[in-house]
Order: structure tokens, then sequence, then C-alpha cells
């Protein structure tokens, strides 16, 4: 924690934290005087919630679908599929992405035989965010869901086979077994997700991202790249990191109440 020191001093690498002068509050305040961090705030908050609204529940309905699934081979075949895109690098994927959706890429000339007009998609900001969630939705949901698989799997069977003697349907054991069962393991996940809003994706945007696309994709954390690496203005960019560890720090306590709420609403409800 020491080093936070430097978002309240005119730090000088020569100088040290120590011996460089103590301005106060006054990074924060020329922080938020500056228009455009609002505009990189907003970025990043619009990001990162379309990623957890429309990323967060893949998994859960992943694994519970897998789990239908009796063929145990095709089953491991498509488990272990799932996972490999999570272990390549955001580096790798920029590469493949920018082939596939250039102006010759396989997209545009799929888009060419019907007759639509190509589109230049990494460098349209219509489509940008489009492409951020979903890719990284493709990248992580195999691996995310590897929690629910191994939750799922802890679910005693005889609630399975005393539901299916009762004629329940695979839908209404799924409804009434599956998901109640992993629910606090939902929860656990939503309140880590949480805390994690303000990182929407530091190595994914940095690869992909251009200049034709920078007012709808720069977040919080290229900013503080430009800032703090390329610009050298260290204590800006700690005065960002903070902030960022607040908003975190409100975020994930907001949450964890919610989540007491609704667990204890769920108690008087049964």
């Amino acid at each position: 924690m020491y080093g936070i020191l430097i978002a309240f001093k005119d730090y000088r690498m020569m100088d040290g934290i120590l011996g460089s002068p103590w301005v106060g509050f006054e990074q924060f305040r020329e922080l938020f005087s500056d228009p455009y961090f609002y505009t990189v705030f907003k970025n990043t908050l619009i990001i990162s919630f379309l990623k957890l609204f429309l990323g967060f529940p893949v998994p859960i309905l992943f694994a519970v679908l897998l789990n239908e699934v009796r063929q145990l081979a095709f089953k491991k075949f498509v488990q272990t599929a799932s996972y490999l895109p999570h272990f390549i690098s955001w580096i790798a994927l920029a590469g493949i992405m920018e082939s596939l959706l250039s102006l010759e890429g396989t997209v545009n000339t799929i888009i060419g035989l019907f007759g639509f007009e190509k589109v230049i998609f990494m460098a349209e900001p219509d489509y940008f965010r489009a492409i951020l969630v979903l890719s990284d939705i493709w990248k992580n949901f195999g691996w995310g869901a590897v929690i629910y698989f191994a939750a799922i799997a802890g679910i005693d069977n005889s609630l399975y086979e005393a539901s299916a003697i009762d004629g329940a349907t695979r839908l209404q054991r799924i409804i009434y077994i599956t998901l109640p069962s992993i629910a606090n393991i939902i929860v656990i996940m939503l309140i880590l997700s949480m805390a994690g809003i303000l990182d929407a994706g530091f190595d994914q945007i940095f690869n992909l991202y251009n200049s034709s696309v920078m007012d709808v994709s720069d977040i919080i954390d290229t900013y503080v790249y430009r800032v703090g690496i390329q610009d050298l203005d260290y204590s800006r960019s700690t005065a960002v990191g903070i902030f960022k560890s607040v908003i975190a720090l409100i975020l994930i306590l907001f949450t964890n109440w919610l989540a007491k709420r609704f667990n204890k609403d769920h108690n008087t409800l049964w």
C-alpha cells in the first residue's frame, strides 16, 4: 500500500516517493476536471456491463445443458473444445480476428456472396463493442463453466431419480433441482464479477482497438497505460488506480449485501 502515496504527490523518479513534493488531492482534481476521463469511464462501464450481463449467464447455461447430454464421449469432446480458446492469448486471437473481419476476410467474403456491402468491422464504431463482447464470451465461457460443472457434479443423484419417478421432465429437473442446487455458487461468482466491473479487459482491447474506434473502446486501463507508461505521469495513473479500487470496493459491498438480502428472502419463502 506504500505506493499509493504517489497519487498524493507530484512524483519525480529522481526524488523517490518520500522526496517528491506533496500535492494532496491535486491529482484527483485534475483527473475529474478532464472531460476525456468521463468518456473513458463511460466506455469502461458500458463494455464491462455488456460483458457481465450478456456473458455471465452463458457458462451457467452451457454447464446445465451439457450436463443433460448422455453420450459421454461427445460430452467430453464438447467440454474440452470449449476450454481451448481460454488458453489462446489475445495477441494471437487479435491477429485471427483481424484476418476474419478485414475487408478481404472470410466474413466479408460471405457477405459479398449475398450481395451486401462489405464492412471494415474492426474500424467501425457501431460494430466494435459487439465484437469485444462476443469475442470475450467465446474465449471464456468454456473455462468459466468449469466451476459450474463441479457444482453440478456434487448434486445428489437421488434427487434426479426421485423426480424422474414422479414424472418430472428434464426442464423441470433443471428448474427445480439443478439451478437451486448451484444458486450459491452463482451468487458467489456474481459478487466476484462485480468486484472487477471496471476491468473491461486491457489485453483484449489493447490488441484490438485503433484510432478509428477509440471513442467507443478506450477504457480506464488503456488510459492508465498511456498516462503512466507512455507519458510517465505516474501520479495521475496511480490516482486512477485508487479511483478504480474505491469503486470496486463499493460495488462488491453492495453486491454482497444484495446477495445476503436475496438469500434471506429466499429462505423466508421456503
